[in-house]
């Protein structure tokens, strides 16, 4: 990540603002190129035409896109077991979504459980806390992984908690850092490492991040 101090305020490069608020490079590029519509600050140019963003307009949109998102989404079914397994037809409908197709990668690729079926095909099912943990992650809330009044158990951090391909995205965060690199480029190449789409191996950086933020 490059940032910048002018004077008394920190400024962020695109690949900053990427790191600082766990977006893809791709989403930076969006929001700053609709920013119209985003609200995205606009940014400035330095001495050798180097474009910046001021850290505290960043951080404001940000804060303000959260809570936008989180506005627009629909409450979770919390209801039920937390320990129960359930298939993906109803972890759609705990989510509220109307098909299990709209399932986010953070579930598809993380099963709790997983069956083959004589057809040959992956039946996969995961823990109600699971899912909770997966709606909660992706609109910033803190998930308990439980209801009210039920029994706690080991508690999952997050979607990929336990997951070894999130080790390697940590690895190649302090590889990339000890190099003086930057994020650009980071999720293809972690994509073509572990055989998994350019989304979710972005998606196992951001929590990479998180997890580890010293290779951040």
């Amino acid at each position: 990540m490059a940032r910048r101090r002018f004077g008394r305020r920190v400024a962020l490069d695109r690949d900053g603002v990427a790191t600082h608020t766990g977006a893809a490079r791709s989403t930076v590029n969006h929001w700053h190129l609709y920013r119209h519509a985003t609200g995205f600050p606009d940014g400035f140019t330095d001495e050798a035409s180097r474009e910046w963003f001021w850290l505290d307009e960043v951080r404001a949109f940000h804060t303000a896109h959260r809570a936008a998102k989180l506005a627009a989404l629909t409450e979770v079914d919390r209801s039920g077991d937390p320990w129960e397994l359930v298939g993906s037809g109803t972890a759609a409908k705990i989510l509220r979504y109307r098909s299990y197709r709209n399932l986010p990668d953070e579930l598809l690729d993380c099963p709790d459980d997983t069956e083959e079926l004589p057809s040959g095909r992956i039946r996969r099912r995961w823990y109600r806390r699971t899912v909770w943990a997966v709606a909660d992650a992706r609109t910033g809330r803190q998930s308990t992984g439980r209801t009210p009044g039920t029994v706690t158990g080991p508690r999952k951090v997050h979607p990929y908690a336990g997951d070894a391909r999130l080790a390697a995205a940590v690895a190649l965060l302090d590889s990339a850092r000890a190099e003086g690199r930057g994020s650009r480029g980071l999720g293809v190449e972690l994509a073509t490492r572990l055989g998994v789409t350019e989304r979710t191996a972005q998606r196992l950086l951001a929590v990479a991040r998180e997890v580890d933020p010293i290779a951040a």
